[in-house]
């Protein structure tokens, strides 16, 4: 109760908060890590991608960061910057399994900072893992300094997204990639304030109303920026509803049911229980990956 009453409160601190990068800080700060990663062997922090069989979302969430290496076609050797990188787990990922030179983390919440940058010292790879505070609309980085910049379902929250894909082509060097994975709607007809559920109160409460448009726009704007042969792909057929499906289940498996205190199961089932809701709102969104080169 204790903690539920705290989660509260975090909420309505968020809510009132009008900067949006200390609001988007502090919507990562409502929900206690105990919480949110009870049973769970990763910190993975994406939809993931559901490929057939998948009914993990730590699996899920790694495919995601699989796929999103894949379109920015990262290569040994390669300087990477992710922005908004959540507690890092694609970065090590992608330092063990693309044997990319060196990652940079950019992110505007201390606790994910922290997180990685102990995760890199407990590891040894603080000379390829360089994680900072800071914000995807100032990047501190010269120009040309990169081959690869991601964002890993992050790049949603970037007040504007338009900003972003500026400072990412600064930062690029000539012939280097962006690659995003990220949240629109499918029309740009929907009113972004008419999602209402618990789940999904991330779009109506984080999202900047600049950054509610489809895939079109999108590729629009990357193209605006200087970016030349934008690509804006959905593959939302293999997020949402794995998503959905996993996070709806959760408070009946037992294993959450243990790691997690009663009332925080409890909250987690009221918070899921309008299944058609839900749904109804799902087919609203799109999930993208999209892709642009500076020439």
């Amino acid at each position: 109760m204790l903690e539920n009453l705290r989660t509260l409160g975090r909420v309505i601190r968020t809510l009132a908060t009008k900067d949006p990068v200390t609001r988007v800080r502090r919507f990562y700060e409502i929900q206690s890590p105990d919480v949110e990663f009870a049973a769970r062997t990763s910190r993975y922090m994406n939809v993931g991608y559901w490929e057939e069989g998948v009914n993990s979302i730590d699996v899920a969430g790694e495919a995601l960061a699989t796929k999103l290496a894949d379109a920015a076609g990262f290569k040994p050797d390669d300087t990477v910057l992710d922005v908004g990188f959540g507690y890092g787990d694609q970065d090590f990922a992608w330092l063990r399994d693309r044997r990319v030179a060196k990652v940079h983390g950019i992110n505007v919440t201390p606790r994910h900072v922290a997180h990685a940058r102990e995760r890199a010292a407990r590891e040894g790879l603080t000379e390829q893992a360089d994680f900072q505070l800071g914000t995807a609309t100032e990047l501190p980085f010269p120009d040309n300094t990169f081959d690869r910049v991601v964002a890993l379902e992050s790049a949603f929250h970037f007040h504007p997204r338009s900003a972003f894909f500026a400072e990412a082509f600064r930062v690029l060097k000539p012939g280097g990639t962006l690659a995003t994975a990220d949240i629109i709607p499918l029309s740009n007809e929907t009113p972004r304030m008419s999602i209402s559920s618990g789940p999904l109160s991330f779009v109506k409460f984080s999202i900047p109303d600049e950054n509610w448009h489809d895939r079109t726009v999108y590729a629009e704007q990357l193209t605006s920026a200087g970016f030349v042969n934008a690509e804006v792909q959905s593959i939302q057929d293999r997020t949402w509803e794995g998503w959905r499906l996993f996070q709806a289940a959760r408070p009946s498996d037992p294993a959450f049911q243990a790691a997690a205190d009663r009332s925080a199961v409890k909250g987690m089932a009221n918070h899921w229980r309008d299944e058609n809701l839900i749904k109804k709102e799902i087919a609203l969104l799109d999930y993208v990956i999209a892709v642009a080169h500076k020439p």
